[in-house]
């Protein structure tokens, strides 16, 4: 019987391991980075003429970072550096871009945004 118990144990742990695992590589769990540096394209705006601050809940790591910064930056007019300790990310527009533009960004990204401001 308790050769039984151990063996369901050890099926259920490789399972969670296996799904974990395929988690990983697809960039869906908990750290979205492999194991190479990450570059983020810096982008100079010619004037800021606003700026918001993004809070961002669900980022862990540099490779979390630069995810939302590269996919803030990917919109026009727009030029982000996220703090990872603070969960924050200082947007910089040389147009007006509405927060709903940003927020979908980030969330296509994988994060949560908790706040605008």
């Amino acid at each position: 019987m308790a050769d039984v118990i151990i063996i369901v144990i050890l099926v259920i742990l490789i399972i969670i391991g296996i799904s974990s695992t395929i988690k990983h590589f697809k960039g869906e769990g908990g750290c979205c980075g492999g194991g190479s540096s990450v570059k983020v394209k810096r982008k100079k705006l010619k004037q800021v003429v606003k700026q918001r601050t993004v809070i961002i809940e669900g980022m862990t790591c540099e490779h979390c970072k630069a995810r939302v910064e590269s996919r803030l930056n990917s919109l026009d007019g727009v030029s982000a550096k996220v703090n990872l300790k603070r969960k924050t990310a200082v947007v910089s527009m040389e147009k007006d871009v509405q927060d709903e533009e940003i927020k979908k960004a980030i969330e296509n990204a994988g994060y949560e945004v908790v706040k605008i401001e």
